[in-house]
């Protein structure tokens, strides 16, 4: 078995009757690569090719594309280390090695972590700040790239804010502050978008277009990014009929002017490519050469003028373990029914497709590979642009999609010849994995024109499938058509207007069945009409809402779509960029319920793609940086529309702008939240149980706080939250008391309202019973929420959770007999160590450790490796709902107003009291609810054109929150307000 062997080795070292699995590049009828199929063939051998081994979601299992981006930056920072200090600046890159240079992939990073901790502490020269480096492309080899810097102390840059980034710290380095240090590296990514401009400046770019036809767009990187660029990490893909991204021409033009550019990592390796003056291959033992674009020369040397490069060729044997193993671990999968299976229709369908010839003859699925090559794709051009053709009628027909590792050019072609056509190719342009869509330009001719017209209406039926004979599981497997003149002729509106609306789902965890519900209802005569009646438009059968679930495991799509009517279940990695944007390109509107993190990388395709997108999840900075592109697009970026935040902005708008409206002024502003157990349900020391993540809560509730308590700013530590409870009851609710801890980002959210300038006080809390502050407190004193890794969990033996507990607190298990070890011996050790001043927190504290299992004698997990991670294990089992248990959403505003020539100040409240629904025996949570059920109602005001503003967007304009409140209330989430 081969891996990239060179082709002329391949062919010699053939023999006859046998089988080989290799990376053969055949299967697209490459041209170049066709020597080998025929020797491969006239060997009578059978062909394996792994980049065609691929799992039904079309992703390849066999790939090396991560270990090449992580060791290609490990080699680079090492290198940008030496090279800044032959230009006289010392930094702590210098400590770093070359990946090879380390036993493990863990070694390397935990070696980069090093060099984080030092730039974190103590900071790169002014000299060279800011040092920004630029990834270009978005596939595996950038996200291994990528996924190293981010263990550098960092922040990403869109690169429209690339100039402001520059200015603003080259001014905090002016001669006046030369010993200003910076504490961090800055990341830009850019794909093809930000490479590329249209040449007529009324078109945007369009990704579509412009791999269809590269010669339309000028190339922007040297004017717009490469200017601003420290190092570039070229990751891309890159085929001659592209733009170059950096040409010999423009680095000259670009170091005459000063730019910052100091190295280029060509992680592609594409000698005289997109960076044309890498001119050659670099070896893992000397990675680098040196090109001084001013004297259009090379050195190997690190010493003089010029920009460092590197172009290792085989970056992923710098980790040949892991490397190595991951790729055995997979083909190992694979080589038992190859070797055992000489029947290739009895093989696995994974493998059976991977099979290109079989005893010397192409399998069916390749068969269309001398029907192309039989195609004489330069004289056809030829014929085309003088208006030849050998038949009566033609028309130029342009496939794209996937289109040779799904096989569909297989179904294309034997339309034409099916129905007595001929075809010729005139462009075929290749997707460079399967998560790349491929292009091609054929001559279809007939000399009957109705012959011609069943060619365009069937594939036509292909491209555009109705709902009864396609699931949309199989999107993957279409084609996108684009016809000539001739297709004019056929209407194709019928497809259009009985298309029903769909909207895709990202994630399926907890929130995402109410959301579902909602939007899969829309057509049902029980709700069309209080939809009529709230949005003042209707639903009529046709336009029903199609609702996508996509999860990284079918099966929990699968369950969450169970009984729900308009709803289908498939399987998506959104790491996948290809098939993201297939999934994404078939609906109106996005809804992500998966991390914050993952939110940008959505958001990017969905701009890309011209989608509306919906989250739960704050508007970040990275989020608000879209704003511009956004509206460009001509789409909406709806974010925090949950709970919290969510609801809680839209009640605190509703209420901020009516008194506005009557001339009022806004004295203060309290806003407390909560998702609880039920009463009933705080059946635990801690009177609280986990509907998320608990790792999630516990470091949500260790973040700082920032409020404003009459006119003072109160600022206060993560660490200190929790011993800072504020205890009170709300009027007119269940009578138990709660305590509050102050919440992240309160003072900003206060000034978000447009209140911040006239409110003496803002607060905004988190809701808890009675004691849990106390007790939480107490367990981070004893250690159970350190993060960092411990010794006695390092080990392959692993400790029991009482033998943990004991050395966290310093129990002698020799000196004391473990018998008598229970709650009362440990609420006098919490004591005794000074944790706990309160004899009463500590028996809380000791009968919460006892609940929790610690001291049970049962080993703990391998998966844990710190306190932290033992505690939310613990937690995890231990303060779950049962099916049967409620639990308990809280948020309550208090408004108080003063009005001109009033005497008086008015106090108006809003409050929101939701349990948990039991139905068929299922318990949704009222977490769930108040938080799928708001982003549902802002993708479907998306869908009926109720928002229409472009950019990012949060809930606080009445376009968005006076039909969101009208709808929360008429689905049966009840919100009272009062006013006294």
């Amino acid at each position: 078995m081969w891996s990239n062997f060179g082709y002329q080795a391949a062919k010699d070292m053939i023999l006859p009757d046998r089988a080989y699995a290799f990376f053969s590049h055949t299967h697209k009828a490459q041209k170049e690569n066709m020597p080998l199929l025929e020797k491969i063939l006239a060997k009578r051998v059978s062909l394996y090719d792994y980049e065609l081994i691929v799992g039904d979601h079309g992703k390849r299992l066999l790939a090396f594309g991560k270990y090449a981006g992580r060791a290609g930056i490990i080699d680079f920072l090492c290198g940008l280390g030496q090279r800044y200090l032959s230009l006289g600046y010392s930094t702590p890159l210098l400590s770093l090695g070359a990946s090879y240079m380390y036993p493990s992939l863990a070694a390397a990073k935990a070696a980069v972590i090093s060099v984080g901790e030092e730039i974190a502490s103590q900071g790169l020269p002014s000299g060279i700040c800011p040092l920004v480096f630029v990834f270009t492309g978005s596939g595996n080899v950038s996200h291994g790239a990528q996924e190293i810097f981010k263990l550098l102390p960092h922040t990403f840059v869109e690169p429209s804010r690339l100039p402001e980034l520059f200015g603003k710290v080259r001014n905090l380095n002016s001669p006046a502050r030369t010993s200003k240090r910076v504490f961090q590296v800055y990341g830009c990514v850019v794909t093809s978008r930000d490479m590329v401009e249209h040449k007529d400046p009324s078109k945007i770019f369009d990704k579509a277009d412009y791999y269809a036809h590269p010669e339309h767009y000028n190339p922007v990187f040297h004017e717009k990014v490469a200017p601003y660029a420290s190092a570039i990490v070229n990751c891309i893909y890159w085929e001659k009929r592209f733009p170059r991204l950096l040409s010999t021409q423009q680095l000259q033009d670009l170091m005459r002017k000063g730019c910052p550019l100091v190295g280029i990592s060509d992680i592609t390796c594409d000698v005289g490519g997109s960076i044309e003056f890498v001119n050659e291959t670099t070896s893992i033992d000397l990675p680098f050469f040196r090109y001084d674009p001013l004297t259009d020369s090379y050195h190997h040397d690190m010493e003089g003028n010029g920009i460092l490069c590197s172009a290792v060729d085989i970056l992923p044997t710098e980790f040949a373990k892991e490397a190595s193993q991951h790729f055995g671990d997979i083909l190992s999968q694979f080589v038992g029914s190859l070797a055992s299976t000489a029947d290739v229709s009895k093989l696995p369908a994974h493998l059976k497709r991977a099979c290109i010839a079989h005893g010397g003859a192409l399998t069916s699925l390749y068969e269309y590979i001398p029907r192309m090559r039989n195609s004489d794709t330069e004289d056809i051009s030829d014929n085309l642009a003088n208006g030849h053709s050998n038949k009566k009628y033609s028309v130029l027909v342009s496939l794209s999609g996937h289109l040779f590792d799904q096989f569909l050019i297989n179904e294309a072609l034997d339309i034409i010849e099916a129905a007595g056509g001929s075809f010729h190719l005139v462009k075929c342009q290749v997707g460079q994995s399967t998560s790349a869509m491929s292009y091609s330009e054929l001559e279809v001719g007939a000399d009957d024109r109705e012959v011609l017209d069943q060619i365009i209406d069937s594939l036509t039926s292909v491209a555009n499938p109705s709902e009864n004979h396609v699931i949309i599981s199989q999107e993957m497997n279409k084609i996108s058509l684009k016809v000539g003149k001739i297709q004019e002729t056929v209407d194709t509106t019928e497809f259009d207007t009985k298309r029903r609306k769909s909207v895709l789902i990202l994630g399926a965890g907890r929130v995402c069945q109410p959301a579902v519900e909602l939007l899969a209802s829309t057509g049902s005569s029980s709700s069309r009409q209080w939809y009529k009646t709230c949005l003042e438009t209707d639903f009529e059968e046709q336009n029903d809402v199609h609702v996508i679930v996509a999860s990284l495991y079918l099966k929990d799509a699968e369950e969450i779509i169970q009984g729900i009517p308009n709803a289908t279940a498939v399987e998506l990695d959104v790491t996948d960029h290809g098939s993201l944007c297939e999934y994404i390109s078939q609906v109106e509107v996005v809804v992500s319920l998966l991390p914050q993190s993952c939110h940008v990388v959505i958001a990017n395709v969905c701009i890309e793609l011209k989608k509306h997108l919906v989250t739960a999840s704050y508007v970040d900075n990275s989020m608000s940086m879209l704003d511009e592109k956004a509206k460009n697009a001509g789409i909406t970026i709806l974010g925090e529309m949950g709970l919290d935040p969510g609801i809680d902005h839209m009640m605190a708008m509703k209420m901020i702008n009516e008194a506005h409206v009557r001339k009022g002024k806004i004295k203060s502003f309290t806003s407390y939240c909560g998702g609880l157990p039920s009463p009933a349900a705080a059946n635990n020391p801690l009177a609280y149980k986990f509907s998320w993540n608990p790792a999630g809560a516990i470091r949500a509730g260790q973040n700082p706080a920032t409020y404003k308590s009459q006119d003072e700013t109160v600022h206060v530590n993560g660490d200190d939250l929790y011993y800072s409870a504020v205890r009170f009851r709300i009027p007119e609710l269940p009578a138990f008391a709660l305590e509050c801890l102050p919440n992240r980002n309160s003072l900003i959210y206060g000034e978000l309202y447009g209140i911040g300038y006239e409110a003496s006080t803002i607060f905004r809390g988190t809701l808890r019973y009675e004691g849990f502050s106390e007790i939480m407190a107490t367990l981070a004193r004893i250690g159970l929420f350190n993060a960092e890794a411990h010794p006695l969990l390092e080990h392959e033996s692993r400790p029991t959770f009482r033998t943990f507990l004991y050395k966290l607190l310093k129990i002698d298990t020799e000196a004391m007999d473990e018998a008598v070890i229970g709650e009362k011996e440990i609420t006098e050790r919490i004591v005794k160590l000074g944790h706990c001043k309160d004899g009463g927190a500590a028996v809380k504290a000791a009968k919460t450790i006892m609940f929790l299992g610690l001291l049970e004698r049962t080993e703990i997990p391998v998966s844990c490796h710190s306190a932290f991670a033992v505690t939310c294990h613990r937690m995890e089992e231990k303060l779950a709902y049962s099916r049967t248990e409620q639990d308990m959403v809280l948020l309550h505003h208090e408004v108080e107003v003063d009005f001109p020539d009033s005497q008086h100040t008015e106090h108006h409240t809003a409050t929101l009291l939701e349990f948990g629904k039991a139905k068929n025996g299922k318990m949704t949570s009222a977490m769930a609810l108040t938080v799928g059920v708001p982003v549902a109602i802002g993708a479907l005001l998306l869908l009926v054109n109720k928002i229409t503003t472009p950019g990012v967007l949060r809930p606080i304009q009445p376009e968005v929150y006076v039909p969101a409140l009208d709808i929360l209330q008429a689905y049966g989430i009840k919100l009272m307000e009062k006013t006294e």
